[in-house]
């Protein structure tokens, strides 16, 4: 058997009659090829990411086809070491990703793709545009695009409270990015309906551009939500940190928790001034990804 380890990421919003028993189907075949990982299932769709050794993550892609709702589906691949996930969590909610602002007809409704070709043409030829990166704050903290507006979400449920405060980019030529691309597929259906009037989304995420891309417009590593904390993709040999410790400003990618406010916060410090704060900062929950 093949040792390595494979992580993937994957959603699509499609229409899922009895989300719970679909659920029980992919736990199922989850816990018999050793995958580890979160799975969340709506009457809107699905939204995963899964690490297991590199044939059970084929095995699974198989399973996945054999469903004609998700056959075709786009995955990301990167790799893994393992530890990415300390168990499976399959749940069954009322979105795949909680916004909180309505019903969206999302196939429909969703702002235009733009490839990482084409965006790299607009950067290239000097075109007049702003990335709208809609992860949280701490995710940016690592990596993001040149012209880069963070409109400061600590969640991504926040940006319905954010939009008067992004409301000067609405005649603007907008990007909306995210780590996988579910979040601009909803978000721009938002953003449209409030009158951003030259919107598009970055096609499959910040992931698919950073492995076609590497070392081009995105600097710094992609903030993942499991163990391994932040990921480079591919491995191009002149990465470029960007992330600076909370307490010496030293650049770094060492991501803890901030247990002194509830709910916890992810922060970046660096090793030396963790171990200097490390009994402020933690308690039994460190490290918890929230």
């Amino acid at each position: 058997m093949n040792n390595a380890f494979t992580v993937i990421l994957f959603y699509r919003f499609v229409h899922v009659d009895s989300p719970q028993m679909v659920a029980e189907a992919h736990r199922e075949k989850c816990k018999e090829l050793g995958l580890k990982g979160r799975i969340i299932l709506a009457p809107e769709g699905i939204n995963a990411t899964l690490e297991g050794s590199s044939e059970g993550i084929e095995n699974y892609k198989l399973f996945l086809e054999q469903d004609s709702r998700f056959r075709g589906i786009t995955i990301k691949e990167s790799q893994g070491n393992g530890t990415a996930f300390p168990k499976l969590r399959i749940m069954v909610r009322d979105e795949v990703v909680t916004l909180g602002a309505g019903n969206f007809d999302v196939q429909n409704e969703t702002a235009r793709e733009l490839k990482t070709t084409e965006l790299n043409k607009w950067y290239a030829e000097g075109e007049d545009f702003v990335i709208l990166d809609l992860r949280n704050d701490y995710e940016i903290a690592t990596g993001k695009f040149d012209r880069t507006v963070d409109p400061g979400l600590t969640n991504f449920r926040d940006l319905p409270e954010k939009l008067e405060s992004i409301a000067h980019l609405k005649n603007k030529k907008v990007v909306a990015v995210c780590t996988g691309g579910i979040r601009c597929e909803k978000a721009t259906c938002l953003l449209k309906r409030e009158g951003f009037s030259d919107i598009y989304q970055l096609k499959d995420g910040i992931h698919t551009y950073m492995k076609e891309s590497p070392g081009k417009h995105f600097k710094g590593s992609l903030f993942v939500f499991d163990n391994r904390m932040v990921t480079d993709v591919v491995q191009t040999g002149n990465k470029e940190v960007i992330g600076k410790c909370l307490y010496c400003t030293g650049l770094t990618e060492n991501y803890c928790s901030d247990d002194r406010v509830r709910p916890s916060k992810k922060i970046l410090c660096c090793p030396r001034c963790y171990e200097v704060n490390k009994d402020a900062l933690r308690d039994s929950k460190r490290n918890e990804i929230r």
